[in-house]
């Protein structure tokens, strides 16, 4: 084996050139994995999905195929205060996040099963126990209709039913998709006609949403 005058081989030479092609080519995956990520998310509109963070299992699986939904629609799911978080108040968090979206996405699971034992005035109401979900469910989709951004309501069957803006007559009607937990799996629901037609009109309604926004107030061009 032939070497240098400084004592090291042709050998040692040709390692040290394979370890500098290892490290080249380990940055280039790791700037090309940071690119694509920029890319999807800057090809995706974003949207505020409105949610709790305390979750069952089976809800678990119903948010992570929501998720992959709304991200196969080309759309950025964003939510407090998993993905977004400011210094501020809480209400003062969701305005922010609200006029920074171009759609919303409420959906309201079962968190805590009540029962009525007494009322300030009037009859008591039946005391069958029933289910309702986080207060949040209640203002980030009040103030998102307030800001005028297009609404999609899910609900877990006889969450709310009677409370809030989830119970009937108070939102459109057009707006409400019921998941059935106990009698209906995750790619069940998702596979419905009633969610995929709702799911479709309201992903086009934050595109024109997007588009009017973004659109300038004086146009460069004849009509």
């Amino acid at each position: 084996m032939s070497k240098k005058k400084d004592g090291s081989s042709h050998k040692d030479e040709k390692k040290g050139s394979n370890n500098e092609h290892s490290s080249s080519r380990k940055d280039k995956v790791k700037i090309d994995s940071t690119h694509q990520t920029c890319i999807d998310r800057a090809y995706r509109i974003p949207i505020f999905l409105s949610t709790t963070t305390h979750l069952n299992d089976n809800q678990q699986r119903f948010l992570n195929r929501l998720i992959l939904e709304i991200e196969n629609a080309l759309l950025f799911p964003r939510t407090l205060p998993l993905s977004e978080s400011y210094p501020e108040s809480i209400l003062t968090d969701i305005r922010r996040l609200v006029s920074s979206s171009y759609g919303m996405l409420a959906v309201n699971l079962r968190r805590f099963k009540i029962q009525t034992v007494d009322v300030n005035a009037g009859p008591l109401p039946p005391s069958t126990p029933f289910w309702e979900g986080s207060v949040y469910s209640q203002v980030e989709p009040s103030m998102a209709f307030q800001f005028g951004l297009p609404l999609l309501l899910v609900r877990e069957e006889d969450t709310d039913a009677n409370n809030g803006i989830w119970a009937g007559g108070i939102a459109p009607l057009n707006l409400f998709i019921v998941w059935h937990s106990e009698t209906q799996t995750v790619d069940q629901f998702f596979n419905t006609p009633e969610w995929r037609s709702a799911f479709a009109n309201w992903s086009a309604q934050v595109r024109n949403a997007f588009y009017i926004q973004t659109e300038p107030a004086f146009k460069y061009r004849c009509e």
